[in-house]
């Protein structure tokens, strides 16, 4: 087990005393690194790195990027061309060519100068870089859905606990004012007692398909994007994006939007720390969507393949005793009454987390690294969301009827489901 280092902050200051006890000459530093031209003084700034340079980490990238108080200084890809497209955003952006690329994310963190990094790999390779950076002394930014299995995202929560890192899953849908509101609405009982929630816009699980063999093309390595998933040979299906559709690697879409609408759908029925306690997928009789049931009596469906039973007023659709709201990822679509969406959410009522000015994840996470807070889309919220997706990828599979615990986090009575919570890794891989 590696030790955890100390901050490069403390590295800093402990280097201005020592410099300052010994050299009597003043020194001439330029304005650039005491932070000029409206940039912190370099032992103010946050440190970081990428691992996984594709599309999502070069979103990522611009988006942390422009806080003055962010240096990124290294990338990491087994894709030799993403990590170089991936490096001449950040050069460019700089007027440099300082950043250094890698193709083994634990070089990266063993740099010993990153403060925090963004991982925005592929679902499988979510959990060990977490791990690894947390026992490092780095905070993560981690992308949704936080974890392949339940087993790697309690695994990653009690890490980022045990090394008192700060770990933010990429679930920005927390972070839009519109979201929070819906979803204040109905924690204060505008709608009544909750009854029914229709969750749409989500799709099925993942195919155990392998593909054919394909030629590996040149700057990729191919062991390495495989990592703890099982062997297999390469092909152009799996690799830059639609890897989300093959289990190895991902959820599917029940894993992929479920990250967002089933997460907005936990907030809203104050279910962050817990989740369903049974499980009944589809059966083509009495059972006609994927249907969740928590402990209080709320049911939620899953809404596939077939119309739902009431009118949507939008892709996660909560329908109460006394109203119904409808919204989605960055929209209030519908309430009954239509006055609900006027309404005012006061004083001494629930009010939901609220990301620092500026509103996106983005200042969030930076927020908490300085004050060491939780971030409003914390590793443990991230983990208990997609569980919801896990639980319903599972009975999906299983066809039949589930009980869960949320507080063990285990199915009850059921050795073959709880095996599912879990995969084996390939060598030398482990969490």
């Amino acid at each position: 087990m590696r030790k955890k280092r100390g901050t490069r902050r403390d590295f800093l200051r402990r280097s201005a005393t020592a410099v300052g006890a010994a050299v009597a000459a003043p020194w001439v530093i330029p304005a650039s690194a005491l932070g000029g031209d409206e940039r912190p003084a370099p032992s103010e700034r946050i440190v970081m790195g990428c691992i996984g340079g594709g599309a999502r980490g070069q979103i990522n990238i611009r988006l942390f990027i422009e806080a003055p108080e962010v240096q990124f200084v290294a990338v990491c890809d087994v894709d030799a061309g993403v990590c170089e497209q991936a490096k001449a955003l950040i050069d460019n952006h700089y007027g440099n060519t300082d950043c250094k690329v890698y193709n083994d994310f634990r070089e990266l963190l063993d740099r010993g100068d990153i403060d925090a990094v963004d991982i925005s790999t592929p679902d499988h390779w979510h959990a060990i870089p977490t791990i690894e950076a947390c026992k490092m002394g780095i905070d993560v930014h981690v992308e949704k859905p936080l974890s392949l299995t339940i087993r790697e995202g309690r695994a990653m929560v009690e890490t980022a606990r045990r090394y008192a890192r700060v770990v933010q899953t990429g679930s920005e849908a927390r972070s839009i004012a519109c979201n929070r509101f819906a979803c204040e609405l109905v924690r204060n009982g505008r709608i009544g007692e909750v009854k029914e929630v229709y969750v749409s816009g989500v799709g099925g699980p993942s195919t155990m398909d392998v593909l054919p063999a394909e030629p590996v093309p040149d700057g990729l390595d191919w062991d390495m994007w495989l990592g703890p998933a099982p062997w297999r040979p390469h092909n152009s299906g799996y690799h830059p994006f639609t890897w989300r559709n093959f289990y190895d690697f991902s959820g599917g879409g029940l894993t992929d939007w479920g990250a967002h609408h089933f997460d907005l759908s936990q907030w809203a029925l104050g279910m962050d720390d817990s989740g369903p306690v049974e499980i009944i997928p589809p059966d083509g009789k009495e059972h006609k969507f994927l249907t969740y049931i928590y402990a209080n009596g709320v049911r939620m469906y899953h809404v596939l393949g077939a119309a739902p039973p009431v009118e949507m007023l939008g892709a996660v659709t909560m329908i109460g005793t006394e109203g119904r709201i409808g919204f989605r990822y960055g929209q209030l679509e519908g309430t009954d009454p239509p006055e609900l969406a006027r309404d005012v959410i006061r004083p001494g009522e629930i009010h939901l987390y609220q990301c620092p000015p500026g509103g996106h994840e983005r200042g969030d996470f930076l927020t908490c690294l300085r004050t060491r807070q939780r971030p409003g889309a914390d590793v443990e919220i991230g983990h208990r969301s997609v569980t919801v997706a896990h639980l319903g990828g599972i009975a999906y599979r299983l066809r039949r009827p589930l009980k869960w615990d949320p507080v063990k986090e285990e199915f009850i009575g059921d050795a073959e489901a709880n095996r599912m919570c879990a995969r084996p890794m390939r060598a030398p891989w482990r969490v």
